[in-house]
């Protein structure tokens, strides 16, 4: 996830292969852009080569992720120093998955994130960050070995559920609520099957499950199933051992989940080609070597 850490001058912005200064530099992002159109019938013209630009990302994306394996996307703040103990614990989640024979998947900035996957590395496992181009510019983490960079909110987050088994949720902002809430709504309608969510940290988040239980429940906008929906635990070692169960279980049940292990097909390689001569000279994702 992303939160946003506290503003700063920007005097240089990375826009995919572009490294922007000076007069150069934009005030808006690409997701802006698109969201935020006000004006006349121009945007006819425009928003279908954004259409191109937008599955160039979702074809790229699943190009560089296609082959990861099994895999566990952690979510958190972006805003937590190295020195606080939800960074340790999140180096120790990170570590704790690849022991157990996972990929881990952040969203590739500081904070929480940057624990993860420096655990995951230092583990000897494969540390993935999929960072998003916002106004402020964080970058990927130094202990990413795989980065793809997106500039679109809905092709990211595709590609957290997509190429994992299930969500650790540490505590976080608004992005992590919003990366929360849309997995805890793809597992209740059923878009995704045998995905767990744990939310790690009782002291944080069980306000939040109350309220739920209180708010939602109570005046049954949910059912009671849904709140088994979140898992709520204070220790890294349970929050892993509940992705492996869901794992065994839907390896020994009917296929589902988050993820489809099989690699691209000749086909897909050939769209990938045709989009990206399509949108050439428009910004793409990138992925760091």
């Amino acid at each position: 996830m992303n939160d946003r850490p506290p503003p700063r001058s920007m005097t240089e912005r990375i826009s995919g292969r572009l490294r922007l200064r000076g007069k150069a530099l934009t005030t808006s992002t690409t997701d802006q852009r698109l969201l935020d159109s006000r004006g006349p019938g121009d945007w006819v013209h425009t928003d279908p080569w954004r259409v191109m630009r937008i599955q160039s990302e979702f074809v790229e994306g699943f190009g560089a992720l296609a082959d990861l394996g099994s895999a566990v996307s952690v979510f958190g703040s972006a805003r937590t120093s190295p020195d606080d103990p939800e960074y340790a614990r999140a180096e120790e989640v990170g570590r704790l998955l690849v022991d157990a024979g996972f990929a881990v998947i952040t969203g590739g900035g500081p904070g929480t994130m940057e624990g993860a996957n420096k655990g995951a590395k230092e583990a000897g496992g494969v540390s993935v960050g999929l960072g998003i181009e916002l106004p402020f510019e964080q970058g990927l983490n130094p202990y990413v070995d795989l980065g793809v960079n997106f500039r679109y909110f809905m092709a990211r987050k595709t590609m957290f559920v997509k190429y994992a088994q299930g969500f650790i949720v540490l505590p976080g902002g608004f992005g992590t609520l919003d990366e929360l809430f849309e997995a805890v709504t793809l597992v209740q309608t059923q878009k995704v099957t045998s995905f767990p969510i744990v939310l790690l940290g009782r002291d944080y988040w069980g306000g939040l499950v109350e309220w739920v239980r209180s708010s939602l429940l109570a005046n049954k906008n949910i059912s009671e199933p849904d709140i088994d929906l979140l898992q709520l635990t204070d220790h890294p070692e349970e929050a892993v051992r509940i992705m492996v169960e869901a794992v065994r279980e839907r390896t020994s049940n009917a296929p589902g989940g988050g993820v489809a292990h099989e690699p691209p097909s000749a086909q897909a390689g050939e769209l990938g080609k045709a989009i990206e001569g399509a949108a050439k000279g428009i910004a793409r994702p990138v992925t760091r070597e």
